[in-house]
């Protein structure tokens, strides 16, 4: 149960020496080989070493990585091939995946282990993870998802769900699984973890699914969790989801999947807190970052909330749905969150809040900065009345309570409609702020649609609706306090 409340509106020098030049030769030689040797062998943060600052950047961007604490090297590094994994593209791995980590949690508390994967496409089988433990793929890796459904076995629901989120009952097990484990790290030389999506998403538009299907990346009730540097592609469902989790950093991702993959959702933080999510490049069948914590009655029982979450420079594109959404499972509370430098294109909604009656629990104190859309049909979406619950248990009067929104320098480039802001009748959205944002491209009858929600807006084109009051004096009533 976590305790925490919202707060609102809170936003070498030395002598000379001679040398000869074979000396020297051999001396540059020597570091040469020493320095590949220990790249080549373990993985350490590149922010180790930061200054104060906390950036590393050549170009200075305000970074969120400490919300990682960096790990020393590894104090046992060994690979998949010691375990008898074979990278032909046809031999299932997921034995030799299962006894790696066997191994590696060894380990745990003696220095820790690092996984190579090396250059090959390694079929597997959903292996879970251990604590302080790192999965490195090099440069040409692949770990592609088995296509027998039996090597994703059946785990139990997620308590703040009550059943799979698609079916009623369990649901499967991700690709690569963790649950309690603190001090991971999954990352490499851009090698790519492919879940082979296609068996799954047949079956969702058959209508022949047996359980919910599983993530690609899911790790529950872990802290201290890394992602960096590799491509993912083709989640059979969500692909990053950490559940329950503490201090996680995913950075410098690629996620991929067909445009009409259902429900391949990019990034979804959910009941978590101290995420940070940055430089990332998405493509999706559904929203490139969800920030979700439970769903309906389930959601407020567990309350637990997602809260402290940062997500910066993330571009990408979703034929269907949103750049960055918060919900619309969102029953455990989600505040404190902070979007900015967003890039999104060809998408059905820019940025959106998802709530509905049922849902109950709160969102506050969402800041989103920094926007810029290129033909995105709704580039501001607000929306409810989606009816879907989990079971017949949910409680009509549980309404959701959203206060403090802000909205800032929106550039929304071709746009097809105004924004759309639904709050809920008996649970009126407050405190919605927008202020420098420009809708380009829209026909001139094209007006913004507004329900059960109140604010203050400045400098807002074409003029918001009137629920929202212009601000023609200072903007401080549209800024956070």
């Amino acid at each position: 149960m976590d305790d925490e409340k919202p707060f609102l509106f809170t936003i070498i020098p030395g002598g000379m020496i001679k040398h000869s030049w074979a000396f020297l030769l051999l001396i540059f030689t020597v570091i040469t080989v020493f320095t590949l040797q220990v790249t080549t062998k373990t993985f350490s943060p590149a922010w180790r070493s930061l200054d104060k600052s906390g950036t590393n950047d050549p170009a200075d961007k305000p970074t969120c990585s400490g919300f990682f604490r960096p790990v020393p090297p590894r104090g046992l590094v060994f690979s998949i091939t010691d375990f008898g994994g074979v990278g032909d593209g046809e031999t299932p791995n997921t034995e030799a995946f299962r006894k790696a980590v066997e191994h590696a949690n060894r380990f745990e508390n003696r220095g820790g282990s690092q996984l190579n994967v090396p250059k090959g496409v390694w079929v597997t089988g959903s292996f879970n993870l251990t604590s302080n433990f790192t999965l490195f793929l090099e440069d040409g890796a692949v770990i592609m998802g088995s296509q027998d459904p039996e090597d994703w076995p059946i785990i139990e629901p997620l308590p703040s769900y009550g059943r799979g989120r698609e079916r009623l009952g369990g649901r499967h097990i991700s690709l690569i699984h963790g649950n309690g484990l603190s001090n991971v790290v999954i990352t490499g030389d851009n090698g790519t973890i492919d879940g082979q999506g296609q068996m799954w998403w047949d079956q969702w538009w058959k209508r022949t699914l047996k359980h919910t299907r599983g993530h690609l990346v899911e790790l529950m009730n872990s802290n201290n969790i890394m992602i960096s540097n590799l491509t993912f592609r083709n989640s059979p469902f969500w692909t990053i989801h950490p559940v329950y989790c503490s201090n996680v950093l995913v950075k410098n991702m690629t996620i991929l999947a067909p445009l009409n993959a259902p429900n391949t959702d990019g990034i979804d933080p959910d009941s978590s807190k101290s995420v940070c999510i940055e430089d990332c490049y998405i493509e999706s069948g559904d929203d490139l970052v969800a920030v979700k914590s439970g769903w309906d009655q389930y959601g407020i029982r567990i309350a637990r909330p997602s809260s402290n979450i940062i997500v910066r420079r993330v571009s990408g594109t979703t034929p269907t749905c949103s750049g960055v959404g918060i919900g619309s499972e969102m029953s455990g509370g989600i505040f404190n969150i902070t979007i900015e430098d967003i890039h999104v294109r060809d998408s059905a909604a820019g940025v959106r809040i998802k709530a509905d009656v049922g849902r109950g629990g709160y969102i506050a104190n969402i800041s989103i900065a920094n926007v810029t859309l290129e033909r995105v049909k709704i580039p501001i979406k607000f929306s409810r009345g989606a009816n879907d619950h989990p079971d017949g248990g949910w409680d009509p009067k549980a309404v959701p309570r959203v206060k403090g929104i802000y909205i800032t320098n929106v550039v929304s480039m071709n746009s097809s409609k105004a924004p759309v802001l639904l709050g809920i009748k008996d649970a009126p959205y407050e405190g919605i702020c927008l202020k420098d944002i420009s809708i380009l491209g829209l026909t001139s009858s094209a007006t913004w649609h507004c329900e059960y929600v109140s604010g203050f807006t400045s400098r807002v084109y074409p003029p918001a609706c009137p629920q929202l009051v212009t601000n023609l004096g200072s903007s401080s009533r549209c800024s956070v306090t």
